[in-house]
């Protein structure tokens, strides 16, 4: 008996044999599991690779930057380094400036014009507490009325007043000279560099003879003038601020003279009642 002739095996279709998976089963005795919906993420991918590129980019610029800038300085020799230092202790000093004149304010003169006001009205008490005590300007003209009210000495009056104003606006202008000699210095390194590369430049010319390469003397011109540019570029900045500072000093000592000499010109007709009413307000005070 032959049954392997006869055996013949049928296959099924792909379909039949592995569903595709989104084909809901019609099995009932299984539960259908719900189908998640389907999140195309291409764009966000997109846009996180542009931004990503975006950032390499940006790296990649100011490390080429820095680069640049450290062959720079390394080719400039010890004169940029030297301008680097005067320029870092230059920056320190006018921070510190503009720190004292914000803190101190010795250009605002509000309290001042409202004090000379009562002053010229005859109201000494009054013209003494409209003063700021923490400014030092108005310190000094709240003195020269105190010492008018009290009739001190005229003379010894003035010259207190004087020796006060005077440490102020020397307060005021310390450690501006320095500044002026960074500003005045900076362009002479500078040139002094430039002309110590032009000397290497042309012994290398002399040194090549007859070959000479018109690319290294243009290389070492180049090289020779950065010190100047970077002396020039010390020296600007450091210049105005120095200007600006000294301004500021020279407008206060004005306001110092123009007050005090207001207060000294002032025709102040006291009477007892006067003089009462401000010893009676300085107590409460």
């Amino acid at each position: 008996m032959k049954t392997s002739d006869n055996l013949t095996f049928e296959q099924s279709p792909p379909s039949e044999l592995h569903p595709a998976p989104n084909a809901q089963s019609t099995d009932p005795g299984m539960v259908g599991i719900p189908q998640q919906p389907v999140i195309h993420s291409a764009p966000v991918d997109s846009i996180n690779a542009n931004d990503l590129s975006r950032q390499l980019i940006d790296s990649d610029s100011l490390s080429a930057s820095a680069d640049q800038l450290v062959r720079m300085i390394e080719i400039g020799g010890p004169v940029v380094w030297i301008l680097i230092a005067l320029s870092v202790f230059s920056l320190s000093i006018i921070f510190i400036k503009l720190w004292q004149f914000a803190v101190i304010k010795p250009e605002s003169c509000r309290d001042i014009a409202v004090s000379l006001s009562k002053w010229r009205s005859h109201d000494p008490a009054g013209a003494i507490q409209a003063l700021h005590s923490q400014r030092p300007v108005s310190g000094i003209i709240r003195y020269a009325m105190q010492g008018i009210t009290q009739q001190q000495d005229p003379h010894l009056l003035q010259e207190e007043l004087s020796r006060q104003a005077s440490h102020l606006v020397n307060q005021l202008r310390a450690l501006l000279r320095p500044l002026e000699v960074i500003a005045s210095l900076s362009p002479l390194l500078g040139l002094m560099g430039t002309v110590l590369g032009m000397i290497v430049a042309f012994q290398q010319m002399e040194a090549a003879g007859s070959n000479v390469n018109p690319a290294v003397l243009s290389g070492g011109i180049w090289q020779a003038l950065l010190t100047t540019a970077v002396g020039l570029a010390v020296a600007i900045p450091v210049a105005t601020a120095h200007s600006v500072l000294e301004r500021k000093a020279e407008r206060c000592a004005m306001l110092i003279n123009d007050s005090v000499t207001q207060v000294f010109t002032c025709p102040l007709v006291q009477s007892e009642a006067k003089t009462v009413s401000l010893r009676e307000h300085s107590r409460a005070a």
